[in-house]
C-alpha cells in the first residue's frame, strides 16, 4: 500500500492552518505537504510537525503569497533575478521544515525563450540547492490558464535537457487526467520519472473516490512499479474534510 500524505493548504480547512497538522496525524497521514507555507513561522511548524511524528514531504516554490501572487516565475522571461532570489528564500523553509522535496512553479509563459529560460533556471537551481530534491510540474490549462508547462511529454524533454539528478517529475493524477483523458497512460509513460505522486478525482478535483480515474487500481500500479515515495490527497473536501476520508479507510482495511 503506498504511503499517504496530505495536503493540508487544501484539506482540514475547517481548521486553522496550525491545527490541521495534528488533524493528518488523528487521521493516518504520516507526511503532509503544503503549498506555500510563508505565512506561519517555521518554528510553529517543526514544533507541531514534530509532535505528530509527521514528515514535510513537499512546499512549493515560488511564490510567498498564494492568495495574490503569481504561480511562479522560472519560465518567466525577465524574471530570472526575481526566480533565483525566491528560490534562496525557499530553500531555507525547505531545509528548515526537513521538506524532502520542492515544487518548482513555472509560471505563465509560452514560446522557445520561455523554454530556455526555464531550463536554465532548472540548472541554477539544481546547483544552488544540490541537497534538495526539486520537482517540475505539468498543469492542465483548465485550472492554470497560460501557464508554461502543461504536457508530460514537454516535461520529459525538459527533464533530460536539463539532465540533474536532483530535478524530477511530480506526477498529479488529477492534471494528468485533466490533461489528457488518460491518466493511467500517462503513468505508464512517465511514471519511471516521478519522486512524488499526488491524486484528486477528476473532474471535480474531489476525493478520490468517483470520477473517471480508477485510484485502487492506480495504487496496485503504484505497488507494482515499485514506485516507495509518498502519495499525497490534494484534493477540496466538500464540506468537513473527515467526511471524505472513506477512501483512506478502504486502502487501510485492504
Amino acid at each position: 500500500m503506498p504511503k499517504f500524505a496530505a495536503n493540508i493548504s487544501l484539506l482540514f480547512k475547517e481548521l486553522p492552518f496550525l491545527d490541521r497538522f495534528a488533524a493528518a496525524a488523528d487521521h493516518g497521514f504520516t507526511g503532509v505537504e503544503a503549498l506555500f507555507p510563508y505565512d506561519d513561522a517555521v518554528t510553529q511548524m517543526t514544533r507541531r510537525l514534530t509532535m505528530n511524528g509527521l514528515q514535510m514531504v513537499l512546499i512549493n516554490c515560488p511564490p510567498p503569497n498564494w492568495a495574490g501572487g503569481e504561480r511562479g516565475f522560472a519560465a518567466v522571461p525577465g524574471l530570472t533575478e526575481r526566480f533565483r532570489h525566491d528560490f534562496k528564500r525557499a530553500v531555507r523553509f525547505a531545509e528548515a521544515l526537513g521538506a524532502q522535496h520542492m515544487h518548482v512553479m513555472a509560471g505563465k509563459a509560452s514560446g522557445l525563450v520561455a523554454r530556455t529560460t526555464f531550463v536554465e533556471n532548472l540548472r541554477w537551481a539544481s546547483a544552488e540547492a544540490p541537497r534538495m530534491s526539486l520537482t517540475i510540474e505539468p498543469l492542465n490549462g483548465t485550472d492554470m490558464p497560460g501557464y508554461f508547462l502543461n504536457d508530460f511529454n514537454q516535461a520529459a524533454e525538459i527533464l533530460d535537457e536539463v539532465k540533474a539528478k536532483n530535478v524530477n517529475l511530480q506526477f498529479d493524477m488529477y492534471h494528468a487526467q485533466m490533461l489528457t483523458g488518460d491518466g493511467m497512460a500517462v503513468w505508464e509513460a512517465h511514471g519511471h520519472r516521478a519522486v512524488h505522486v499526488q491524486i484528486a478525482s477528476a473532474p471535480g478535483r474531489r476525493a478520490p473516490e468517483k470520477g473517471e480515474v480508477d485510484f485502487p487500481a492506480f495504487f496496485a500500479a503504484l505497488d507494482d512499479s515499485g514506485y516507495k515515495g509518498w502519495v499525497s490527497a490534494e484534493y477540496m473536501p466538500e464540506g468537513d474534510t473527515r467526511k471524505t476520508l472513506g477512501w483512506l479507510d478502504a486502502m487501510k482495511g485492504s
